[in-house]
Formats: structure tokens, C-alpha cells, sequence
């Protein structure tokens, strides 16, 4: 699989020489590397990142991590592969002293809780808005299970693209693998509204380091 391409922040290779950490935002299905790199600006972003697109080209500019079978329960062979392909990137990009956070949306936040669990001494407070954790076992879950990282996990209660069952099986999973901030937004739908943004803030600046974002 050839790289993934990216947009990255201003200044991306002084800053990422610098940094202790870098933050990696996700983009869902059918969309692109443009579309969350407007969290930036709303959560005050002070940290190196880069947003990263897909492998799977969708036609007319939208792209996947994996194609969708069945909604919400996903194979566990081209979610490997996804992941992989975010790893090796990460590997030709960062150094490997350097922790990533990664922010996802919907399967990008599938992808978020991917890299937790596959390297989690590498991950650092990990964000899955609207998304969820796949079913099968990782190899990372059993260090998950004991040390229980922070992890954040957001999404809306009029959310009706991700459905029950991977709701509960992500229920089931983040609390006995995660410190887990979990918050549901009354009225949201499958999106990302202001007091999530709010909240995300204050999950960073708690577990990443006052300075990760700006004050608001």
C-alpha cells in the first residue's frame, strides 16, 4: 500500500523535531484530509499535527479506512491493514520517542482506538468522536486492561449512523480497557458540536499538558 498522503501543520518539521507528542486527526467515511483539520483552530491546537487521508479512494474527493460490509462491525483483516498503513506513516514521519494523540471521527475514530490498541505506550490520550472499537481482540488489550490510559469518547444522542450494537460493544470494552471520559451531546446527530469541542479541550489540557492547547 503506497503512503498515506497528509496536510500538516505550519512549521510541521521544526515543530515535530521538538515536541513530546504529536496529534494525528482521522477523517470518516467518504470524506478527506480537509475536513477535521478545522478542529485546529476550535480546540486551540498548539502541538504539531498532521491530518492524514485514507487509503481507500471513494471517487469525488472522499476516501475510507476500510470498505463498510456491515455497518458498525467491521472485519478485522482490512482494519489491520488501516492501520498498519497509519503506523507506517507515523514510522516514516515521527520519531519514535515522540507519543501520538489521535482524534478520529466516526471510522477515523475507529482508527483512533486502533492504534491505542495495537502500540498503546506510543498513544497518548486518544479522542473518538462518533465512533466506536472493533470486535475482535488486539494485541495491545491485555497492557489496556491493566495500566487503563485516558481515553475520550464522545457522540450524539440523535446519532443514527452508528448503531446499537457497536455502541454497546464499545460500552462493553473502553471502561475495563481506559480511564475513559465518556460524553453523550442531547440533540446531536452524527457530527461534532461546540460543548464537545469544549470538552475535548479540557480532556487535552488534563492529559496531554496545559500546553497543548491554547486557554480559552
Amino acid at each position: 500500500m503506497s503512503a498515506l498522503a497528509d496536510v500538516r501543520s505550519p512549521g510541521w518539521a521544526a515543530g515535530v523535531a521538538e515536541t513530546s507528542a504529536v496529534v494525528l486527526l482521522l477523517h470518516g467515511y467518504g470524506s478527506n484530509e480537509n475536513d477535521l483539520a478545522g478542529l485546529v483552530t476550535a480546540l486551540g491546537l498548539t502541538l504539531p499535527w498532521a491530518s492524514l487521508r485514507a487509503p481507500l479512494e471513494l471517487g469525488n474527493g472522499g476516501a475510507a479506512w476500510f470498505t463498510i460490509t456491515t455497518p458498525g462491525n467491521p472485519d478485522a483483516e482490512p482494519v489491520a491493514v488501516a492501520t498498519d498503513s497509519i503506523w507506517a506513516w507515523v514510522d516514516a514521519n515521527v520519531a519514535s520517542t515522540t507519543s501520538v494523540i489521535p482524534i478520529g471521527f466516526s471510522q477515523g475514530g475507529l482508527m483512533a482506538s486502533q492504534l491505542l490498541r495495537t502500540r498503546p505506550a506510543r498513544v497518548l490520550a486518544p479522542i473518538v468522536l462518533g465512533g466506536f472499537v472493533l470486535g475482535a481482540d488486539q494485541p495491545g488489550d491485555a497492557a489496556l486492561s491493566a495500566n487503563r490510559p485516558p481515553v475520550f469518547w464522545g457522540r450524539g444522542t440523535e446519532d443514527r449512523v452508528i448503531g446499537e450494537p457497536a455502541i454497546a460493544r464499545t460500552t462493553a470494552f473502553l471502561p475495563t480497557h481506559s480511564t475513559l471520559v465518556e460524553r453523550t451531546y442531547p440533540g446531536l446527530a452524527h457530527g461534532i458540536n461546540a460543548a464537545e469541542i469544549d470538552d475535548v479541550r479540557s480532556f487535552l489540557a488534563l492529559n496531554a499538558g496545559a500546553e497543548s492547547v491554547n486557554g480559552r
